[in-house]
C-alpha cells in the first residue's frame, strides 16, 4: 500500500492492477477550465478527472451567509458521492497526480485521509515525471464501475477559524503558512482582498518541499528542514490561501515522518474576510 508518494516507475509496474484508481487533479487557479482541457488532451492510462472547484470544494458561504473561504471543504457525504462516481472502493489504491509538483493532487490525498481512506498516494513529479520516462498518455475516457467507498474514521485533524483565533492568543500551536513569501508578507496579493498573514504564523512556501525537477526532496532533507520550524508536528497547523497548498505541506510532513499536524481549511481567504480578525504583515518573526 502506498500512503504518501509513488514514483512513475513504480506506478508503471502496477498500473494494470484492477485495484489501482488514478485521478487527474490538474487545475489552474486563474482558469478553472484548464484542468479538464489538459485531461482531455492527454492523461495517464485509465485516469479519471476530478475538479478542484466542483468536487474537492464546497459552497463558499455557510448557511448563515458567512464566507468560508475560496475552497472550503465539501460535506463528507457529497465528497463520498463523487468518489463513488470515480469508481473508488475501500480496496482501491488511489493515485493522485497533477502537473504542478503535487500542488493540487495533495488536496485529494488529504481529503481521502479525511474520510478514512489511507491507501492514497501522490505521483511524485506528476505528468512530467511520467512522460520523461517515455510512458504514454491517452485521450479516451476510462470505463468506470460505480464505487462503494463509505465514510470511515478520519485519519487527519482539522481546525476552525475560532480555533485559530484562540491560538493567536494562547500560542499553543505553531501555524505555518504555505503561500509564497511575498504574499505572506502582504505584498503582491492578487487572490484575496486583503494582504498579510495570521499573527504569529511562520512561512514555509510549499514549493520549498520540492527539488528542481518538481519531485519531493528526500525524506531526510524534509525532516531536517521542517524540524527548524517546530519540534512537535502534533502542535502544528498548516494553512495557506484557501486550504489547498497547505495539504502539500502536510504531505511533505508525512514523507518526512512528521505526522500529526492539523489543517485549517478556510486559511487566509476565510481569515481575512472578517475585518475584526487581526492581521500581520512583513517578514516571518
Amino acid at each position: 500500500m502506498f500512503t504518501s508518494l509513488i514514483s512513475a516507475q513504480e506506478l508503471a509496474r502496477q498500473i494494470d492492477q484492477t485495484h489501482i484508481v488514478i485521478i487527474d487533479c490538474r487545475h489552474d487557479l486563474m482558469d478553472s477550465t484548464a484542468g479538464q482541457k489538459a485531461y482531455e488532451a492527454g492523461h495517464l492510462p485509465g485516469a479519471r478527472f476530478i475538479h478542484l472547484d466542483q468536487q474537492l470544494s464546497g459552497p463558499k458561504h455557510a448557511a448563515d451567509g458567512t464566507f468560508s473561504g475560496r475552497h472550503p471543504l465539501p460535506s463528507k457525504e457529497d465528497f463520498i458521492r463523487h468518489l463513488r462516481e470515480l469508481g473508488i472502493n475501500h480496496t482501491s489504491q488511489v493515485i493522485a497526480y497533477d502537473a504542478h509538483g503535487g500542488m493540487f493532487a495533495a488536496r485529494l490525498w488529504w481529503m481521502l485521509r479525511w474520510i478514512g481512506h489511507s491507501a492514497v498516494a501522490v505521483l511524485d513529479g506528476g505528468v512530467p515525471a511520467w512522460t520523461e520516462l517515455g510512458f504514454t498518455l491517452e485521450t479516451k475516457p476510462p470505463t468506470v464501475t460505480h464505487g462503494t467507498i463509505e465514510i470511515r474514521q478520519s485519519l487527519v485533524k482539522q481546525l476552525t477559524v475560532d480555533d485559530i483565533l484562540g491560538n493567536v492568543l494562547s500560542k499553543v500551536f505553531t501555524v505555518v503558512d504555505a503561500r509564497a513569501a511575498d504574499r505572506y508578507r502582504g505584498e503582491n496579493e492578487t487572490m484575496d482582498p486583503v494582504g498579510g498573514h495570521i499573527p504569529g504564523a511562520k512561512n514555509r512556501f510549499f514549493k520549498d518541499n520540492l527539488q528542481t525537477d518538481s519531485r519531493f526532496k528526500p525524506a531526510e532533507q524534509l525532516h531536517q528542514e521542517w524540524s527548524t520550524i517546530f519540534s512537535d508536528a502534533s502542535k502544528a497547523i498548516m494553512q495557506c490561501g484557501s486550504g489547498v497548498t497547505a495539504c502539500h505541506n502536510l504531505l511533505a510532513l508525512e514523507v518526512a515522518g512528521l505526522s500529526g499536524a492539523a489543517l485549517y481549511p478556510g486559511s487566509w481567504s476565510e481569515w481575512c474576510a472578517n475585518p475584526t480578525r487581526p492581521i500581520a504583515t512583513g517578514a516571518d518573526a
